[in-house]
C-alpha cells in the first residue's frame, strides 16, 4: 500500500491542520480592536479549547522526564532530506526537526495554537493575516528566525514545491516581511478562515543565510542535514537505512505551552527495512522498540510469543476517533482500458472483500464506503434533501443512482463462491466492448487482452492482493503484481506510470483546496499531484469549488457528501478497508500520560523513557 506522501516536514503540521474560527463576540474577547482580531489560536467553525493562559495540553504530563532513547522502524527507505521538492523520498519522521507558525492540538481536529508566532492578527474580511513572531525563536545555529526566512521558504515552495503541497496554499497571494518579527500573508480569498489556518500550519522558515552561505540549492535533493528550528536535529544519516535525531537541549521553544511535556526522548532513531516480515522479526529480537501493526493476521496470532507472555512486550489497541481518508485501489483512467466506468465497476464485482475479511483480515477491519470514512464529511444512506438540493443542478451529468440510492460496493457472502458477481462483471465487460476469446478477455475491436499491473513497494501487500489477481486471471484478464523499491515506486506514481495502485489518502479535515489535487481535472496531468486516478469531471470540479466556498460547517459537510456520492457512483476506486483502532506493540521500557490525545496515540511526542532521570 502506498500512503500519500507530502513533504514530510509538513506532514506533521498538516495532520491537525485546520479549522474553526470564533464568533464575532468571541473574536472580541480574543482581542479585536479597530476591526482587527488578535489571537493566540486560529479556528474555523468553533472556539478553541485552550485559552491564551493555558500552560500545557491536557494529554501531556508536564513533569515527564527527559532522556533515554527510542528506536522505531519504517518500511522502504529514503534518499533525500529536502521535503519541499517533488524529487526524492524523505523519511516520514523528518517533521521532528521543524517548527511551524502555529501547531495543532491532539484533542482538536480544527484548531491551531501559536508556536513560532505568538499571535496572529487579521481583519474582518480575512484578506490577510500578520503573524507576530517570537523574538526568542532560533535556528539550531543560534541565528534568529525572522520573517525573511518565511519569505525565502515561500518562494522555494512557489518555484519548486510539490504539487500537493502547493494545493494547500493556493489561496496565498503574497508573503512579505513587514519587519524582522512581523510576517504578512495576503490571500486571494475573502471571509474565509481556512486559508489563514493553512498558512499558519504549513509555512515554515527556511534559513536563507544557511542556504546561501555555501550556495546550497533548495531545488535539489540532498542528504545533508538541514538547518531547522525544531525540538530535534538530525544527528546521523545512513542513507536509505537509518536516520537518527537528537533532542536539542537548548531548544528555544521547550517551555512553550504547546511543547510542555513533549519531546522527551534524547535520541530517536528510525531504521528502514525492505521486507515487512524481516522488520517484524527484528522487532521480536529487540532491534527496535515500538511498532504500529497493520496486518490483522499478525495482530491476531503473530504476537503469541514469549516476549509478550512474560511482559517484555506489550500490545495495545487504541481507539482511533480521527477521520480517515479512503484506502482503495485506484485505476489509472488516463489509460484507455480504465476510462469506461463499466469496466471499473466490473473490476469491482470481481473483488471479494468479504472472503478477504474472513480468511486473511481476520474480521478485524471495516469496509470503506466513502472517500471520507470515520467522519461527518462522507456520504451514508440515501441522499438527504440538502444533498439533493446541491446535486439537482447536475442531473443528467452524474449517474442516476446519486439521487436515489445509498452507495454500497459489490459484496458477497464470503464463501468464495462469487459466481453471481462474476456473471455481472462479464456482462459489464461485454457492454464495454470486451469478449472472451481462447479464455482471454479481449477488446472486441483491437483483440488486445485486458491487462492490469498492480504496482506497490511492499511485499506484504501480495498476500492481500493475490486472491484478487487470481480472480481477475480467471476472468481472462492478464493481471500481475509488480513490487519495486520505494524510490522507484515513488517515481513511477509521481509520473502516473502505472495501471493500478493501492492508495491510502491522508485526510485533513475539514476538506478544502487539497480536494483539487485529489480529484480535480487540473491536477490530473500535473505530475506529482494526488489525483492518481486521473479524474477529469466538470461536476467534480464544480462541487470541489462549492466545498472551498462553504461558509459554515453544515454546508461544508453537505457539499462534501454530495461530492462523495458523485465520486463513488463513478466507481473511481475499489473501496478496501479501514481500522477504527490503532494497534501498537512496544518493549515495556516507556511511560506515558494517564490520558492520550483524542485523535492520536501520543507516540513519540508525549511518551518518555523509563531510563530517564525523574
Amino acid at each position: 500500500m502506498r500512503p500519500l506522501l507530502v513533504a514530510s516536514t509538513l506532514i506533521a503540521l498538516l495532520i491537525p491542520l485546520v479549522s474553526p474560527s470564533a464568533s464575532r463576540a468571541e473574536n472580541s474577547a480574543l482581542g479585536a480592536e479597530g476591526g482587527v482580531t488578535t489571537t493566540h489560536a486560529l479556528a474555523e467553525f468553533s472556539a478553541p479549547k485552550y485559552a491564551s493562559s493555558f500552560t500545557h495540553f491536557d494529554y501531556v504530563d508536564p513533569r515527564a522526564p527527559k532522556g533515554g532513547a527510542v528506536v522505531t522502524a519504517e518500511p522502504g527507505g529514503f534518499d533525500s532530506l529536502n521535503p519541499i521538492i517533488l524529487r526524492g523520498q524523505v523519511p516520514r519522521g523528518i517533521g521532528l526537526i521543524g517548527d511551524s507558525l502555529f501547531t495543532g492540538s491532539g484533542d482538536e481536529l480544527d484548531v491551531v495554537y501559536g508556536l513560532l508566532a505568538e499571535t496572529a492578527e487579521y481583519p474582518a474580511d480575512k484578506s490577510w493575516v500578520v503573524f507576530n513572531l517570537r523574538p526568542t525563536a532560533r535556528f539550531h545555529d543560534g541565528h534568529p528566525v525572522t520573517a525573511a526566512d518565511f519569505v525565502f521558504g515561500w518562494k522555494a515552495i512557489e518555484a519548486h514545491g510539490r504539487p500537493f503541497l502547493k494545493s494547500f496554499l493556493e489561496a496565498v497571494e503574497t508573503v512579505e516581511a513587514l519587519d524582522e518579527h512581523r510576517l504578512k500573508v495576503s490571500f486571494k480569498t475573502r471571509n474565509e478562515m481556512k486559508p489563514l489556518i493553512r498558512a499558519a500550519s504549513i509555512l515554515t522558515p527556511e534559513p536563507e543565510h544557511w542556504w546561501t552561505a555555501e550556495k546550497r540549492d533548495i531545488s535539489k535533493t540532498t542528504l545533508e542535514p538541514p538547518l531547522t528550528s525544531g525540538p530535534y536535529r538530525v544527528k546521523a544519516v545512513d542513507p536509505g537505512r537509518s536516520i537518527t535525531y537528537e533532542r536539542v537541549a537548548d531548544y528555544w521553544g521547550r517551555d512553550l505551552p504547546v511543547n510542555v511535556g513533549q519531546n522527551n526522548f534524547d535520541v530517536i532513531r528510525t531504521d528502514f527495512y525492505r521486507d515487512d516480515d524481516v522488520m517484524f522479526e527484528a522487532f521480536k529480537g529487540g532491534a527496535y522498540d515500538f511498532r504500529q501493526e497493520n496486518r490483522a493476521q499478525r495482530w491476531t496470532s503473530g504476537y503469541d510469543i514469549p516476549q509478550v507472555k512474560d511482559g517484555r512486550i506489550e500490545k495495545r489497541a487504541i481507539a482511533n476517533e480521527r477521520p480517515f481518508g479512503a484506502q482503495g485501489i485506484r485505476f489509472n483512467m488516463r489509460r484507455p482500458q480504465f476510462a469506461d466506468a463499466r469496466v471499473r465497476l466490473a473490476l469491482a464485482y470481481l473483488y471479494d472483500f468479504e472472503w478477504l475479511q474472513k480468511n486473511i483480515l481476520y474480521g478485524q477491519y471495516r469496509r470503506v464506503r466513502s472517500n471520507f470514512p470515520n467522519s461527518d464529511f462522507g456520504a451514508s444512506g440515501p441522499p438527504s434533501p440538502a444533498e439533493l438540493a446541491i446535486l439537482e443542478k447536475y442531473r443528467g451529468r452524474v449517474p442516476q443512482e446519486v439521487f436515489t440510492s445509498a452507495y454500497e460496493p459489490p459484496s458477497t457472502d464470503g464463501s468464495g463462491n462469487n459466481r453471481d458477481n462474476f456473471r455481472k462483471a462479464m456482462a459489464l465487460f461485454r457492454e464495454a466492448g470486451y469478449q472472451t476469446r481462447d479464455n482471454k478477455l479481449v477488446n472486441a475491436k483491437s483483440g488486445q487482452q485486458l491487462r492490469i499491473e498492480f504496482l506497490d513497494d511492499s511485499q506484504a501487500m501480495v498476500r492481500v492482493m493475490q486472491p484478487y489477481v487470481t480472480a481477475l486471471q480467471r476472468a481472462g484478464i492478464d493481471a500481475t503484481i509488480r513490487i519495486v523499491d520505494s524510490a522507484q515506486n515513488q517515481a513511477r506514481v509521481d509520473e502516473f506510470d502505472f495501471d493500478a495502485v493501492t492508495v491510502f489518502f491522508n485526510f485533513f479535515p475539514p476538506p478544502g483546496t487539497e480536494q483539487r489535487s485529489y480529484f480535480g481535472s487540473a491536477a490530473a496531468d500535473v505530475k506529482g499531484s494526488a489525483n492518481y486516478a486521473g479524474i477529469k469531471d466538470p461536476v467534480v470540479d464544480a462541487l470541489i469549488e462549492e466545498i472551498i466556498a462553504a461558509k459554515d460547517l453544515e454546508t461544508l459537510q453537505t457539499t462534501s457528501r454530495a461530492l462523495d456520492r458523485v465520486l463513488l457512483w463513478n466507481h473511481t476506486m475499489i473501496p478496501q478497508w479501514y481500522n477504527d483502532q490503532t494497534w501498537v506493540a512496544y518493549w515495556t521500557k516507556f511511560g506515558w500520560p494517564e490520558r492520550k490525545p483524542r485523535y492520536d496515540t501520543g507516540f513519540p511526542a508525549t511518551w518518555w523513557s523509563k531510563d530517564a532521570a525523574p
